[in-house]
């Protein structure tokens, strides 16, 4: 009698689970091979705390930060400051200057402006920003703005609005 060799073969549970477990291995790392790495904080948790019979330790103090370097000081007298009238009032620009004089500051000059300015503004070159910004707070202006030409680019200037 021959054997008739027909029919299928089916593998063991244990061999199935272990092909799909590779596979599924093998899907995983497809998928999260261009995923960056993921620390993780793993902290332990105590059951039941112990009590302690020690005083805790002072914590140390913390470091003082490091002083900031001070800016140098304005010093009112040696700065060369320009007023100019931008309104229709007359001696505007003269009694602005008296003010910004008796406040400190060398005035070299007062003129009137002819152009647009849209508020009281001093004007500064790069170097003597500290300064405007100090005048702009003794005159109670809000406006700041580099100086651009014909402005004179050795003093600060204001120019008055109405």
């Amino acid at each position: 009698m021959k054997r008739d060799e027909r029919g299928v073969a089916y593998p063991s549970p244990l061999v199935m689970l272990s092909v799909i477990a590779v596979a599924m291995a093998g899907v995983a790392f497809v998928a999260t091979k261009d995923q960056p790495e993921q620390e993780r904080r793993v902290e332990t948790v105590a059951s039941t705390p112990t009590p302690t019979t020690e005083a805790a330790p002072e914590p140390a103090p913390a470091p003082e930060p490091p002083p900031e370097p001070e800016k140098p000081a304005v010093e009112r007298g040696k700065i060369y400051v320009e007023v100019y009238n931008n309104t229709g009032i007359k001696g505007l620009a003269a009694s602005t200057a008296e003010k910004i004089s008796g406040a400190g500051w060398q005035v070299v000059g007062t003129d009137n402006w002819v152009g647009t300015i849209p508020a009281p503004t001093v004007y500064f070159p790069q170097r003597l920003k500290a300064a405007a910004e100090l005048l702009a707070l003794d005159l109670g202006f809000q406006r700041v703005q580099p100086a651009v030409a014909p402005m004179k680019q050795d003093r600060l200037t204001v120019i008055l609005t109405g």
